[in-house]
């Protein structure tokens, strides 16, 4: 017996979900339907970036409620996601709209063990005798150090009046503790003060000091009595794994015979010595220098966390776990990794990116009333929504990279896929990002549409991006998961900077109805313009004659780049284009090249060519 009767979503929901589901080789058929005929189409978002497809989500779940509300209809909105990471950008864009929400099946993402053990050793790293912070991660992940060792250190503070921070320095110094508690203390100390150092701008001094200083009695004992189990080699300092620990600038070949010295360095710290070669002199490394044209790199949050991801053995210690639930650990991590780029983004501090994390933990509290629900696709099943989200539909996020190479695995997903998509009752929303940042990137990396927007069929879907188009106005009617640049630019982002909320990608273009008439502009000299020098001395009765302008050259170059396009430039070389804006002689582009970074050039005189 089948039970092919859908009772919640309206047919044109059923009939999409059906025909991806159906490209399930090993599924079993049957032809679902509904009484609940026809319904608005399923809306597309493409966002240019996960930040904006948050954004999106939240101002189009802000005016659904209060339309809701004013109708005296009982609003309720859901928010899907395949993965727990995703739900940090939605929940900061609801907090930025003021809308209350729970996320279901879990913990709001600065309320997770993992987050809050990085952010405490964040807090440690700013403020060593912040002692609740210190007793979290003293010992996390574990590193030999116990509970009869903790109960010393507090009664050691207790009794000289220090803080823990500086009960750990007497008890290493005065040997206090087991030779082996002595050695795990240390290695702890030694993460922190090399995550100061490096933030302070002396983390090459540090590295010094740190290989200058001999092995005391107390260590060699230790090492004869019982080795290092491998808890303790996790956190345990050696100067050949910074070898790996290096920021990626793009050095050239010439260079690359300094790269290692180089790596961590700091705005302050000296060029003479580094990670891997801290015997270099001051001669050679200032020659280094010479011969680099680069500046040294500044150490954001975002590398402090990547060093103590590194150096904790965080993620080490959860792969060795090999559970869906670690996995799912350790993409939270990155996703930590990833908010601090976007606090690096905001330049940002320390002390704020902690501020912000603080913030956002206290507004985190569950509010049962709340109308929207954050939540992954595993834990939606069974569950309805008048409204419901379904993001992050890219290859290797949705469906999942570990999913990629067993073909039972995808079906999985597809299914998981259908699962989400019938969750709706009246509308569903699907949404993806053209570019997402990937743990930590210096820039958002493109991606590509998931194989699930191909599968839905083109007429049952529509586009939607501006306050004027709503789902269940007129279709734009493009195939659903085409490239951007296949549609050659004619994309409708919201643009959250502007007080209205509307589309400003095409603004002032008549052909296009949603558009604003482009207000008058007036014509601003720079105050050292040749005709307000003239102005100044004819008000003193003195001549000026102007000098002849030079000849304006020609523009040079192919134009029409469009974001994800490989380009060449004559000077900077090869890079990829992040962003376009404006059309015509008024088009500028971004361009990432690998070793110059990000570089706005206005179009016509940029004199690029496709690479």
């Amino acid at each position: 017996i089948r039970l092919e009767q859908n009772y919640r979503s309206t047919q044109n929901i059923l009939q999409a979900a059906s025909a991806v589901v159906a490209n399930n080789v090993r599924r079993k058929g049957k032809n679902l339907w509904t009484s609940r005929q026809g319904g608005t189409k399923i809306g597309y978002y493409e966002a240019p970036d996960g930040e904006n497809e948050a954004l999106f989500a939240a101002d189009w779940i802000a005016r659904y409620l209060r339309e809701a509300n004013e109708r005296g209809e009982t609003p309720r909105a859901a928010v899907l996601y395949r993965t727990n990471s995703q739900s940090r950008l939605f929940e900061e864009a609801m907090r930025r709209y003021g809308l209350k929400y729970h996320v279901v099946g879990g913990f709001s993402f600065y309320e997770r063990s993992e987050i809050k053990d990085m952010i405490s050793y964040l807090k440690v790293i700013q403020n060593p005798d912040d002692t609740i912070s210190l007793l979290r991660v003293i010992n996390t992940p574990t590193r030999g150090i116990g509970k009869g060792t903790i109960d010393t250190l507090e009664q050691l503070a207790l009794e000289t009046g220090l803080s823990m921070w500086g009960a750990i320095g007497q008890a290493v110094k005065r040997q206090l503790v087991p030779p082996r508690a002595v050695a795990s203390l240390k290695s702890f100390q030694q993460v922190i003060e090399d995550a100061r150092a490096m933030l302070l701008g002396t983390f090459t001094e540090q590295l010094e000091q740190t290989a200058e200083v001999p092995q005391t009695e107390v260590e060699i004992a230790a090492a004869a009595e019982e080795p290092v189990t491998d808890e303790g080699d996790a956190t345990a300092f050696d100067p050949q794994e910074f070898g790996n620990f290096a920021f990626d600038f793009g050095e050239s070949a010439a260079e690359s015979s300094v790269d290692d010295g180089e790596a961590g360095r700091l705005p302050h710290s000296r060029p003479e010595a580094g990670a891997t070669d801290i015997s270099a002199t001051a001669d050679d490394a200032a020659d280094a220098r010479a011969d680099s044209s680069f500046p040294a790199p500044a150490v954001s949050t975002a590398d402090v966390l990547k060093f103590l991801i590194d150096r904790t053995g965080y993620i080490k210690l959860l792969e060795e776990e090999d559970t869906p639930e670690a996995y799912s650990r350790i993409e939270n991590l990155r996703e930590l990794v990833n908010a601090a780029m976007d606090s690096r983004d905001r330049a940002e501090t320390l002390d704020q990116f902690l501020d912000h994390a603080a913030l956002v933990a206290d507004a985190d509290d569950y509010d049962e009333r709340a109308q929207i629900t954050l939540m992954s696709l595993h834990a939606a099943k069974g569950l309805e929504f008048p409204l419901v989200f379904l993001s992050g539909l890219e290859e290797g996020l949705f469906p999942h990279s570990r999913t990629m190479l067993i073909p039972e695995d995808i079906e999985e997903e597809r299914r998981l896929c259908y699962v989400g998509m019938t969750r709706a009752m009246d509308q569903l929303i699907l949404t993806r990002a053209v570019y997402r940042r990937r743990y930590g990137t210096d820039l958002p990396e493109a991606s590509v549409p998931s194989r699930f927007l191909e599968e839905v069929p083109g007429p049952l879907i529509e586009e939607v991006g501006t306050r004027r188009s709503r789902v269940g106005t007129a279709a734009i009617g493009r195939p659903a998961g085409r490239s951007p640049a296949a549609r050659d630019g004619e994309s409708s982002h919201y643009s959250y900077e502007d007080e209205d909320q509307s589309a400003s990608w095409h603004a002032g273009d008549p052909s296009r109805g949603n558009s604003r008439p482009s207000k008058p502009t007036v014509a601003v000299r720079a105050y050292n313009s040749i005709e307000n020098i003239a102005e100044f001395f004819a008000s003193r009765g003195k001549k000026f004659t102007a000098p002849k302008a030079p000849p304006v050259e020609e523009p040079t170059g192919k134009r029409g780049f469009r974001p994800g396009q490989r380009v060449r430039h004559p000077k900077y070389g090869e890079g990829t284009v992040y962003q376009r804006e404006g059309e015509g002689e008024e088009a500028k582009i971004t361009v990432q090249f690998p070793r110059f970074g990000l570089k706005k050039l206005v179009e016509k005189y940029a004199q690029l060519e496709p690479a």
